[in-house]
């Protein structure tokens, strides 16, 4: 027989929480990756790696709190918990691959796709991965163009998402961008599971395994550890909110002395054909610029 699925049980209540969740980890995300666009070498390698945990965790937890929603009306479901854990796994780390891709190669078109591709596949495997691990008298079984739609919008929005990380600055545009991205990846979750319908066996034993409100209490320490961070970030590095700065380090010192003209003081010191010579810096302010 057919199971009657529901996915909004609790209302709007678990679609809303599950979409701040995933803005969040996209914020701290997304600003982590901008960050590390001024760093070198190991420097790098950490914002990029936190970058990735975040936006992992954001999603991971996203997906789950919205499968607090997700009920199918004639029987318990459970959730095997190695499978459940296994997910995150997977998101953090293809969603690590692109996001180095895009950390050490740039904005380029090249990079944007292949991480972008990359990270939207992690989505979409982490999505269906967590529904795999669900533990119930019946077989789920899924629309192929609904899903074939799903992962698409995961893909698109992860590479989106890429080149907000790269190209756009400041705290409003970043904010859209984290907000876009929370969109897209709650609307992929809603996308995926308008594609399942569950034909439950017979005289088939309830569902085993952990309940979904059992899988709370690790589910809202993701969200705590988001918050800890995020306050942590906009004490200790105000760029990270702000954007300031994310394409270039602070303007370069005057190596010469304050005898430099100011408008000479803007040029690259890094290539010596562009290098004012200090002696004929100051022979023109003598001389008045002649």
């Amino acid at each position: 027989m057919q199971g009657t699925v529901d996915g909004f049980s609790y209302g709007f209540v678990t679609p809303l929480a599950a979409f701040l969740m995933a803005c969040l980890g996209g914020a701290l995300g997304l600003r982590c990756t901008t960050r590390s666009l001024r760093k070198h070498g190991l420097p790098r390698l950490g914002w990029l790696a936190l970058g990735a945990t975040a936006i992992g965790s954001g999603i991971w937890t996203m997906h789950f709190i919205a499968m607090l929603g997700f009920t199918v009306r004639e029987t318990p479901i459970g959730y095997d918990p190695a499978i459940t854990f296994a997910g995150l796994a997977v998101a953090i780390v293809m969603v690590g691959i692109g996001i180095f891709i895009v950390g050490y190669r740039g904005a380029t078109a090249m990079a944007l796709v292949t991480g972008g591709t990359i990270t939207g596949l992690g989505i979409a495997t982490m999505h269906y991965l967590g529904m795999a691990g669900m533990r119930l008298p019946g077989t789920l079984q899924y629309d192929t163009p609904t899903v074939a739609l799903s992962v698409v919008i995961a893909v698109v929005a992860a590479t989106s998402a890429l080149w907000a990380a790269v190209s756009v600055h400041g705290f409003l545009p970043s904010l859209g961008g984290s907000v876009a991205m929370g969109t897209a990846v709650t609307g992929m979750h809603y996308t995926g599971m308008a594609a399942v319908s569950v034909h439950l066996h017979g005289g088939a034993a309830a569902g085993t395994g952990d309940t979904a409100s059992s899988l709370l209490v690790p589910m809202l320490i993701g969200p705590a550890v988001f918050l800890l961070l995020a306050g942590l970030m906009v004490m200790l590095d105000p760029l990270l909110v702000t954007g300031d700065g994310d394409r270039r380090g602070p303007a370069p010192a005057a190596p010469y002395g304050t005898g430099v003209p100011a408008s000479w003081r803007s040029r690259s010191y890094d290539d010596p054909g562009t290098r004012p010579s200090v002696r004929g810096a100051r022979r023109r302010e003598r001389t008045g610029g002649r």
